[in-house]
């Protein structure tokens, strides 16, 4: 007897279907940051993808696209190569996703004009993902700069 995949039964049970690949999807998209991931931005971003954060003159990127997050995301990686990430929680709604998480790593490359110091920082932010065609069009990150910018020194 051949075995179906289980059908969604009522339309509650597939938009939750749908939420549950959007935060997938999310959750893919901060692994990036880790420096073991190599998965493909194409599959998770939309070509015209733009991801805001909060520019300052230490860290953070103002409205950036995908190329340019993609920089920014192999720099991060130099500056910390073990950085692990930890989902705390997703919440999602309608085309939106938003995942608390934390980050922990060893800066071991440079970083913000900051040589190696090989110190051990934790930090928590917030992402918000809007969808569009079964991808990430667009995210919003609210992340604790003063955290890891004290514990790595650059707070002076």
């Amino acid at each position: 007897m051949t075995r179906r995949a289980p059908v969604a039964t009522s339309w509650l049970e597939a938009t939750h279907m749908m939420l549950e690949d959007k935060k997938s999807l999310s959750r893919r998209a901060l692994e990036m940051w880790g420096g073991c991931n190599s998965d493909d931005p194409d599959s998770v971003f939309t070509k015209s993808y733009t991801n805001h954060q909060e520019p300052t003159a230490a860290g953070g990127a103002g409205a950036v696209d995908l190329a340019s997050w993609i920089a920014l995301v192999e720099s991060n990686h130099r500056a910390f190569p073990d950085l692990a990430v930890e989902i705390l929680t997703q919440i999602g709604e309608g085309d939106q996703v938003a995942t608390h998480w934390r980050f922990t790593a060893t800066q071991q490359g440079a970083y913000q004009g900051l040589a190696p110091t090989g110190r051990r920082v934790s930090w928590t932010g917030v992402q918000i993902d809007r969808f569009e065609h079964g991808r990430i069009a667009e995210s919003w990150v609210s992340w604790d700069k003063y955290t890891q910018f004290d514990e790595l020194g650059l707070l002076k």
